[in-house]
């Protein structure tokens, strides 16, 4: 055999996936980096050097070793200070969104107590199934692989568990099968209790999104949560006002029930980036009913979502 690298005897589209490639006594190694294949096109890459090396009269034997590197699964936690501030509507459709920008997005329903994902992403009453003792995420009709306590016990049944037994939930969702999902977005509860603490010990998230109405008691909560987040070194990407604006079906007059402009004021005077503001809308809370987020849309309703996905995506890639 020649001194030339043997990787020159394949096309230059498998040999860039081949790290290393020899030779010797009639056997040929091909190590190839399989990072972010499927078993399919392993597969296929597998029978292509094969086929190739073994007509080769120095290659008696062909064996090819697929390494993948274990992916840099990056996680952002989406956090609140107050309940009922459309956290988890928020969630999904930010998912979505930051899945239409071509990220592999999984979510984690971390909400321990009062799961609302399954509704939202339409997949409630499917059960993960478990493999080498880890689950498996369930797939959900909008592409977004998801794990929730609300697939794991009864709709409806209330769950009276304390810190620890929480905590250990929390570490089940989280550390599954995620496959090749590269950004994982975690659903907190409200507050600052022992999920998220349990979060932050373990699984240092790469940044937050926090979210709040525009009243000043949401505010306050909101305030704290990232004062929570900035103790544990978790920079906070920015804050989103949600409920922001009502028009009216009728009229179409746009009134503020909850005040307006409250968070991006907020977002100024902690000096932290305002991702966006999103509307009270009837169809933003019937089609989260319905297993239907807007930002699966391309309409007025789908636009504030993708425009927030595009900062946060935006904010990741500046990380490097």
């Amino acid at each position: 055999m020649s001194s030339t690298d043997p990787k020159a005897l394949l096309p230059d589209s498998l040999a860039a996936r081949v790290s290393t490639l020899t030779i010797k006594e009639g056997r040929a190694i091909a190590i190839v980096d399989a990072a972010g294949l499927g078993q399919q096109e392993r597969d296929d890459i597998e029978r292509a050097i094969t086929d190739i090396l073994g007509q080769r009269e120095e290659v008696s034997e062909t064996r090819v070793v697929m390494t993948a590197e274990r992916t840099q699964r990056r996680i952002i936690a989406v956090g609140s200070g107050k309940g009922g501030v459309g956290k988890s509507t928020l969630t999904a459709n930010l998912a979505i969104a930051m899945a239409r920008r071509r990220r592999k997005v999984g979510l984690v329903d971390a909400d321990i107590y009062g799961p609302s994902q399954p509704v939202i992403l339409g997949n409630q009453g499917s059960k993960p199934v478990a493999r080498d003792k880890k689950l498996e995420p369930v797939d959900s009709p909008v592409g977004i692989p998801v794990l929730s306590m609300g697939h794991l016990v009864e709709p409806g049944r209330a769950l009276a568990w304390r810190g620890p037994m929480a905590g250990n939930a929390l570490a089940q969702l989280i550390d599954a099968h995620w496959g090749d999902v590269d950004t994982l977005l975690v659903d907190l509860p409200p507050g600052t209790g022992d999920v998220q603490l349990t979060m932050l010990q373990r699984y240092k998230p790469m940044g937050a999104v926090l979210v709040s109405t525009p009243q000043d008691l949401a505010l306050i909560d909101a305030a704290r949560a990232g004062q929570l987040f900035d103790q544990a070194g978790v920079p906070v990407i920015g804050l989103v006002e949600n409920m922001a604006g009502y028009a009216c079906p009728h009229c179409g007059e746009v009134s503020d029930p909850f005040g307006r402009g409250g968070v991006e004021t907020a977002a100024g005077r902690l000096d932290l980036p305002f991702l966006g503001r999103i509307p009270l809308d009837l169809a933003i809370r019937e089609g989260s009913d319905r297993g239907q987020p807007p930002a699966c849309g391309e309409d007025a309703l789908a636009a504030p979502f993708h425009d927030i996905a595009a900062k946060v995506d935006a904010w990741i890639r500046a990380q490097g």
